[in-house]
């Protein structure tokens, strides 16, 4: 049976969970969004707003529907509280199992019996995240891409124990906001990432090993293969610590040499170099 979902919850308020609240309260659904402190909430506000501004620009929405997805937004700092009510929780919190495993526990406790456990990881096992619950049949993967409110796909990913029913339901709920769920087996990035991470990662050896510069790279892959934009600029996007995450899972999951990240990719995260989010990656945004 498919279930009704009305109250959503989004844990963590970085990129993703800005951009899953701003898509689920853009489609009236009563949404609590929850990070560690009011001024990280603030600032995902602020996002949001600015987004919607956008789109009012473009004509694409007008200033009562941007009014009316901002009032369908509730920040709250206790995760307790913000679930007491909730018919879904999306986690979208930082590619860590121990962080997510943490977050999982306190909302089988806290959270309704019906409620759908779903987590936006990019790469690690929802098996392995239903095991810190109780109702591992609840518990599914739905992974948006980024930008969410631009991006058509979601990754409906079935954990071990994931029930028919729940399954249904997470692929209605995404129809409903207007994406294309495609439904995938729980194996280490999935599919998105599985084959776009070796790609970003052979793109960084070429650099490493001087094959060509970023921009000769990047350039080849527009022209050539079509891609709206080339795969170091797309790692510079995605965030290069998140890149390094994805590939370790894979590494580790099918213990495959070919996943082994690239030692130019370690050495810039450990360097601080992350990206747009920090001004440098390999390309500079402090300038732009």
């Amino acid at each position: 049976m498919i279930q009704t979902i009305r109250n959503v919850v989004v844990v963590g308020c970085g990129t993703m969970g800005s951009g899953i609240a701003h898509v689920f309260a853009a489609k009236g659904y009563s949404v609590s969004l929850v990070d560690l402190t009011q001024e990280i909430l603030n600032k995902a506000l602020d996002t949001i707003a600015s987004n919607l501004d956008r789109q009012v620009k473009k004509v694409t929405i007008t200033e009562d529907q941007k009014i009316i997805t901002l009032e369908n937004i509730k920040p709250f700092t206790d995760l307790q509280e913000a679930v007491k009510n909730s018919d879904l929780v999306v986690e979208a919190v930082t590619e860590n199992l121990e962080i997510k495993a943490k977050i999982f526990e306190i909302l089988d406790k806290n959270a309704p019996q019906h409620c759908i456990l779903a987590s936006n990881t990019s790469s690690i096992s929802i098996t392995k995240i239903a095991s810190f619950t109780k109702r591992s049949d609840k518990v599914i993967g739905m992974h948006f891409m980024n930008p969410v409110p631009i991006m058509k796909l979601v990754e409906i990913i079935r954990g071990y124990d994931t029930s028919d029913d729940v399954t249904q339901s997470i692929i209605e709920l995404s129809k409903d906001l207007e994406k294309e769920p495609v439904e995938v087996n729980d194996y280490p990035g999935f599919v998105a990432n599985r084959i776009l991470m070796p790609m970003i990662n052979e793109a960084i050896y070429t650099l490493y090993e001087g094959v060509a510069t970023k921009e000769a790279i990047d350039t080849v892959m527009k022209l050539g293969m079509n891609h709206p934009m080339g795969p170091l600029t797309l790692a510079d996007f995605i965030g290069l610590d998140v890149c390094l995450s994805i590939l370790k899972v894979l590494y580790e999951g099918f213990g495959n040499p070919k996943y082994a990240p690239c030692p130019l990719l370690v050495n810039m995260v450990n360097a601080g170099h992350l990206g747009r989010k920090t001004g440098k990656g390999f390309y500079d945004y402090t300038q732009k």
